[in-house]
């Protein structure tokens, strides 16, 4: 007994076991269910009657188109505010640039729901009416960390012999920037775009309460149909939204595969 303990406790193998049953637990399980789920009818039946449903239902295609709308806004909103932050983090040398990084970084460590809240208190103490432009703000405010801290590290390790092939070989600093920084920290932003665009569609509780649920995201529709009992429709809304998430995520991989074999010029 004891033997075997000590051959497991020695086997690198062995330690990934743990993970590997939490895995099919709370991530391989859950996703059959789904499949599983949006597949069925009422009675248990094998059907595709829910994702016709979706199709025949406007209100629910445009709340989906509407949603992808939003995430694409927010998701630019945060590259162009984020970005810079990023690079200027990098560039400086100040003697506090990792406390203002953490400072950045800060709000993630506080609850979704209670940022959300606060922006709601924020938005009524300066007598703002709620409504789609404090949806924007609230989805710019609760995921710009997420875009600054991966470009932040990717531009913190980039190799800065490059910066200096280009300006020995006569590039001015906007062409440096534009030639061999911004190629060379397209996997900064494109883990940024999935941290963003992807939890965007998803979410709805900062809908909810940022415009009074007067404006429905497709995270909400599902969080409905579940809450109504509607297991097989809920499903199937999140089999479309799983597979838009896919499409996203294999694209951006596409994409990073690209980048990496690519010169500064």
């Amino acid at each position: 007994m004891l033997r075997t303990i000590r051959f497991f406790l020695s086997s690198r193998k062995s330690w990934t076991i743990p993970y590997v049953i939490f895995s099919a637990i709370f991530v391989i399980l859950p996703l059959l269910l789904i499949v599983v789920y949006a597949f069925m009818d009422d009675a248990g039946h094998f059907t595709f009657g829910n994702f016709t449903k979706f199709f025949a239902h406007p209100e629910a295609i445009n709340t989906f188109v509407y949603s992808i709308g939003v995430a694409i806004i927010t998701t630019v909103a945060c590259i162009l505010l984020g970005y810079p932050a990023a690079y200027i983090l990098t560039q400086t040398r100040m003697k506090y640039a990792q406390t203002i990084v953490v400072l950045f970084i800060l709000p993630m460590w506080v609850n979704i729901l209670i940022r959300t809240l606060a922006t709601v208190a924020l938005f009524d103490f300066m007598d703002v009416p709620l409504g789609e432009g404090a949806l924007i703000f609230g989805m710019v405010y609760n995921f710009l960390p997420f875009m600054i801290y991966p470009i932040y590290n990717t531009l913190q390790k980039l190799d800065k012999s490059y910066v200096e092939a280009a300006q020995d070989l006569g590039a001015n600093p906007v062409q440096v920037f534009f030639k061999a920084v911004l190629p060379l920290s397209m996997p900064g932003i494109v883990s940024g775009i999935l941290m963003v665009f992807m939890p965007t569609i998803s979410t709805f509780a900062i809908a909810e309460l940022l415009t009074m649920n007067n404006i429905k995201l497709f995270g909400t529709t599902i969080q409905e149909n579940i809450n109504n009992s509607m297991w097989n429709y809920g499903a199937a809304l999140s089999l479309i939204m799983l597979f838009l998430i896919g499409a996203t995520t294999l694209f951006a991989s596409d994409d990073k595969g690209n980048d990496e074999g690519g010169g500064l010029w």
